[in-house]
């Protein structure tokens, strides 16, 4: 089943008097379950590309499905609800809130679920906490968490949210080698567990050699796509 479709997509930005075209005819299937890396250098297009797949940008032309949603037309409101039930974030730079301890940070993006409670929303938290091996730093702030751990604070709140999707922004530029291959390890476990479709954005060989299909990209057009030997 394919859960991200692409049709002739294109991507204008308008700089001043310029127009820059980001992307240009992306035609583009994931299926669900895969585990996927976009590669490019950098202002080859993968960025954008993952915008689009997240429903946080809007293609200037094409046909893009997310999750058998057609995503033309929709408000801001309507994708808003898309991206929060269907789609997980993972950033480089973890992108969690300081004053919250790692619990906290992963039941946050719960309390927009009217439909849990205070108990199902612990339970979540709990759960993938420990999926991710941080139960004993619940109650811990970002500042007391090495850049793994918070990563893998980043990791347990994506999935609490139970998407269909991770994307993941270069999840392992600001780690050293050995946390970074941890981190992918345990991401390609969830993957093969859960069958959670993960797609990357990345400069790092090792996601390269991990992923399972790799798209490549270059002046906002796809150059190669082939499965991972």
């Amino acid at each position: 089943m394919r859960i991200v479709y692409f049709e002739n997509v294109c991507k204008e930005y308008v700089l001043g008097t310029d127009r820059v075209q980001a992307l240009k005819d992306i035609n583009l299937q994931i299926e669900a379950g895969e585990f996927l890396a976009i590669a490019g250098p950098s202002g080859s297009g993968k960025s954008t590309l993952l915008n689009l797949i997240g429903c946080i940008d809007k293609p200037t032309a094409g046909k893009i499905l997310i999750n058998g949603q057609d995503t033309s037309g929709q408000t801001p409101d309507q994708l808003a609800e898309l991206r929060a039930r269907t789609i997980g974030f993972i950033f480089q730079t973890f992108n969690l809130f300081p004053v919250l301890s790692a619990e906290e940070n992963v039941e946050y993006p719960l309390l927009q679920f009217k439909e849990l409670n205070a108990q199902a929303r612990r339970e979540r938290t709990v759960k993938f906490l420990d999926i991710v091996g941080l139960t004993k730093f619940a109650r811990h702030r970002p500042n007391q968490l090495s850049g793994g751990q918070r990563q893998r604070v980043a990791i347990a709140r994506a999935l609490a949210t139970h998407p269909k999707i991770i994307l993941a922004d270069e999840p392992t530029a600001n780690l050293d080698h050995q946390t970074g291959e941890g981190i992918l390890q345990l991401m390609k476990q969830i993957n093969r567990e859960s069958g959670t479709t993960f797609v990357f954005s990345t400069h790092d060989a090792k996601v390269m050699a991990l992923a399972e299909r790799l798209i490549q990209i270059e002046d906002g057009q796809l150059v190669e796509a082939h499965a991972v030997l």
